[in-house]
């Protein structure tokens, strides 16, 4: 499963953010992510279902179908405040950079009205430049991972020396628990245009550049603007956006009141709409009537949205590639052994192809793969078939 790790210093909504992403109440059976501590949970991708163009009823079971949108699940980690010098330790840095380590991207939370410190303490709103945040927050990752190197630069010697291993594949024999790859740091070599001799924790400068290349490579991360309800976050965004930054403005706190009065029957809301519908009045206190129309005319007339789907959204599909499959196992029916139709939906990398994708599903199927049916033309497709967003897939083994 794909997971995000979400970071920020203290007091910017990580927190808030991890609850609206998280607080979807719907169940899911058969899928094995119950053993979920207080601070990693399940949120959820939003993409439009197959159902309604092959006019079927669906029973999902690796994902949720509502009124003709799938919600695929993603793992979310919340961590602790982070603080700048968090590599050193400092703060609660060393289990903040613990929980990220396997993260596939991370969603760095900016504070956009500016009304918390480099430290996360309150301050008057547009008093602190969030440019600091997000310059702070790149180093300390670098740092990061140049101290682990550092501590190691005698194994990537040894590995290089004695077992005739390139310097790429030690590096990343270093990293891998990272979930860092042999590709990912030739790519971030390649850009950097660095001869390897010069890649060493001696010459830092090199070191730093080819890391700084490394992370955008192996932990893309995204900017996600909160607090957009305040004034000074318009000013903010603006600003953040003619320095070349890509901001996804969010308004966590709404968003996760909307889901909870969702969760209620109070509105008809899902994540990811640009509105939402009160269907039982009667049951709104004055708070959550002032809350709502905040929320309608601050955020979504301005905003179209919480932007919080969005997020995850953009995420997944626009920053790590990924593409929606659904494997059937007969063709006419769209159904599996069980009868339960259109049952799993995978987010796969863009350019995977069919046997690749046997394989993720199950490795017998990878392993007696003869050829695959797609579903939609009802062709014939080989292994190397290279697999596109929505289709859906049948394949076809050896007895």
């Amino acid at each position: 499963m794909i997971e995000i790790g979400i970071v920020g210093k203290p007091n910017v909504g990580k927190s808030t953010l991890f609850s609206a992403l998280t607080s979807l109440e719907v169940p899911i059976a058969n899928y094995p992510f119950t053993t979920i501590d207080a601070n990693i949970g399940i949120g959820y991708v939003r993409t439009k279902c197959v159902c309604r163009e092959f006019n079927v009823t669906d029973n999902p079971r690796n994902s949720i179908c509502i009124d003709g949108n799938r919600f695929i699940p993603v793992k979310i980690i919340d961590t602790a405040g982070l603080v700048p010098d968090a590599w050193k330790g400092r703060g609660l840095g060393n289990r903040f950079l613990n929980k990220i380590s396997m993260s596939d991207i991370i969603i760095h939370v900016i504070d956009l009205s500016g009304s918390t410190d480099i430290e996360g303490r309150p301050i008057r709103p547009g008093e602190h430049d969030p440019l600091e945040d997000i310059i702070f927050l790149k180093k300390e990752l670098i740092m990061w991972i140049f101290k682990i190197l550092e501590r190691n630069w005698d194994s990537v010697r040894k590995s290089i020396e004695y077992k005739r291993l390139s310097i790429e594949e030690s590096i990343a024999n270093i990293l891998s628990g990272l979930k860092i790859t042999v590709n990912q740091v030739k790519e971030a070599l390649t850009k950097t245009g660095l001869d390897t001799r010069n890649i060493n924790p001696k010459d830092k400068d090199n070191m730093m550049f080819f890391l700084e290349k490394l992370l955008e490579f192996s932990k893309p991360i995204i900017l996600a603007g909160n607090k957009i309800d305040y004034q000074a976050s318009e000013k903010n965004l603006e600003y953040l956006n003619s320095e070349g930054y890509k901001i996804i403005p969010i308004s966590a706190l709404s968003e996760l009141v909307l889901n909870k009065l969702s969760n209620q029957g109070i509105i008809k809301y899902l994540p990811g709409d640009k509105d939402f519908e009160v269907v039982n009045i009667e049951k709104l206190n004055d708070k959550q009537r002032r809350a709502l129309k905040m929320i309608h005319e601050k955020i979504f007339r301005r905003f179209g949205g919480t932007g919080v789907q969005d997020l995850i959204n953009y995420s997944i599909f626009d920053v790590l590639n990924m593409i929606v499959v659904y494997p059937v196992r007969d063709p006419i029916k769209l159904s599996d052994k069980n009868g339960n139709i259109l049952p799993d939906a995978y987010l796969i990398k863009s350019g995977t192809r069919l046997k690749e994708f046997a394989y993720l599903v199950h490795t017998e199927l990878g392993d007696k793969l003869l050829y695959g049916i797609n579903v939609r033309k009802g062709l014939r497709i080989g292994s190397d078939y290279v697999l596109r967003n929505n289709d859906v897939v049948s394949f076809v083994t050896v007895s």
